[in-house]
């Protein structure tokens, strides 16, 4: 098998010369080079072939022992030089200095029908920028990145993706919950993809330590090989780029909003500077519409990611980056106007979106009250967001509003604390809705069908991961496979698959994976 790989980010960029995979600080170098390590007895448990395909990898290819070999670190693509980033960030809030590639290993970049990937291995072993850890991961977190990454594709938000999923053989030991009992699980590897890996922090830490040289040739890579419709070394073409970066970041949140997705920890070394969802580690699905809810652990105490603080974070994350692009051009104005319109096209972006989810297609003033007062009423009682959203497109004008209750009446996880104050509520608001359906032109076919386009059906919620999770613990990989092909179609029906439109089952509340999750893997 013969992979052909163009190293331009190697050959472009400045490298740390010390090939020794050594934790230290590494100045001057956008990289460093990095072996992966090999491993005891790998497994392929799954592969994306809608992935592999996107590679140029045929199905003889994929099922080859070189295949497996190079996607857990066990072979070296020919010709290729692996590497780990260097890269800074503010987790939290609080600059945190050098981080870099911990446990994420670069192999380099395909070149496929002319679109250009970067092929990564995560859990492949340390490299310069692991410090105190091993640079491995475990089954449970690469199993919820795999088939995360590949289902945020099908739902059509801004992404990196996952080619394959394997075993090392080895064992890894981690803390779950940081509470002191660390436990020896199964190590495993995820080879994934994007068309490139650069963080905020990438830019961040060069600023942070006056190389302006080497930022200018940083910001220059990237304009030159994912911005090529701006001018290079140009002051007004680094504000270009920043004013794209900003508005794709913007987009990627939106989406996230739109289907209840929660980060967990949108620190600034885990923002893809071309707006792709990247690292996912201790995120969760909102499934109770509870817009203060963060899966993390660690951010339990000040829910700082929160589901409704997303997009301040976003416009939090890019100030930073703007204050890191800052030295190229010495000029506040332009970034604050961009920053500004941040906060302008948010509001109109979220009002579209969520005029979108309840089926307006016509404009009316009293939208925005509209939508107040409905986000209002789902917290009233734990109500699930998916299902919620997903029903609604199946009321008609027409209905009372007493069948219109009754059509979500499944998204509610306790029925019976619909109180008679709550119902009420509930009352008045469908009362404004059915009275606002008359304003639409559209039939109510037409209706269900565009809410269907963006309210999913299927998500991956965290109980359906670790149910995966503890089967293939016992070496069962079938709902891996069952979840990946179910999230391929996220928006329609899949009658064989109707079980996975359901509720959070008691189990699942406070089960750990379920719940909260920390960022050990």
């Amino acid at each position: 098998m013969k992979i052909d790989l163009q190293d331009t980010f190697t050959s472009e960029l400045p490298a740390d010369p010390n090939l020794e995979n050594t934790r230290r600080q590494v100045a001057e170098a956008c990289f460093s080079y990095a072996t992966p390590k090999k491993t005891t007895k790998p497994e392929l448990i799954h592969i994306s072939n809608e992935m592999a395909e996107h590679l140029g990898f045929d199905a003889t290819t994929i099922k080859t022992q070189e295949f497996l070999n190079i996607v857990t670190g066990n072979a070296i693509i020919e010709d290729s030089k692996p590497y780990a980033m260097c890269y800074g960030g503010h987790q939290f809030g609080n600059w945190a200095g050098q981080l870099g590639d911990g446990r994420a290993i670069n192999l380099g970049e395909i070149v496929h029908n002319n679109k250009r990937w970067a092929l990564q291995l995560k859990g492949a072993g340390e490299t310069p920028y692991s410090r105190t850890a091993d640079g491995l991961a475990v089954l449970r977190s690469s199993i919820r990145e795999y088939l995360l990454s590949e289902a945020m594709q099908h739902l059509g938000i801004p992404t990196t993706r996952a080619l394959s999923l394997s075993l090392s053989g080895d064992k890894v030991l981690r803390d779950v919950l940081y509470n002191g009992n660390p436990e020896y699980e199964k190590g495993a590897i995820v080879a994934r993809v994007a068309p490139s890996f650069l963080r905020f922090g990438n830019f961040e830490i060069f600023s942070s330590r006056q190389d302006y040289k080497t930022l200018e040739t940083l910001v220059n890579y990237t304009i030159k090989h994912f911005y090529p419709h701006l001018e290079q070394n140009s002051k007004d073409g680094y504000i270009q780029f920043f004013k794209e970066v900003s508005e794709r970041t913007l987009k990627m949140i939106i989406e996230w909003q739109r289907v209840g997705f929660v980060h967990g920890v949108m620190n600034t070394d885990n923002m893809s500077i071309l707006g792709l969802t990247i690292d996912y580690g201790p995120y969760g699905w909102l499934e109770g519409y509870e817009p203060s809810w963060t899966p993390n652990t660690t951010d339990r105490q000040h829910k700082r990611y929160r589901f409704e603080n997303q997009p301040n974070i976003g416009l939090w994350n890019l100030y930073q980056l703007a204050n890191a692009l800052y030295p190229l051009i010495e000029d506040a104005e332009p970034f604050e106007e961009i920053l500004e319109d941040y906060k302008i096209n948010y509001a109109t972006g979220y009002l579209k979106m969520m005029r979108n989810k309840i089926g307006l297609i016509s404009l009316d003033d009293n939208d925005p009250e509209l939508l107040s007062s409905l986000e209002e009423a789902l917290q009233l009682t734990e109500t699930d967001m998916t299902i919620f959203f997903r029903n609604l497109g199946s009321i008609h004008k027409e209905d009372s509003i007493s069948t219109a209750i009754e059509k979500i009446h499944d998204a509610f996880y306790t029925p019976e604390d619909l109180k008679e104050d709550i119902l009420e509520k509930w009352q008045a608001w469908f009362a404004t809705y059915l009275q606002r359906l008359q304003q639409e032109i559209i039939s109510d076919l037409e209706r269900k069908t565009k809410m269907n386009a963006v309210n999913p059906k299927y998500v991956l919620r965290n109980y359906m991961a670790q149910l995966a999770i503890d089967k293939a613990n016992e070496k069962d990989y079938s709902l891996i496979d069952t979840f990946y092909q179910l999230l391929k179609s996220p928006y329609d029906e899949q009658t064989n698959y109707e079980e996975w439109f359901a509720k959070r089952p008691d189990w699942a509340r406070n089960k750990v994976g379920c719940s909260m999750l920390s960022c050990s893997s």
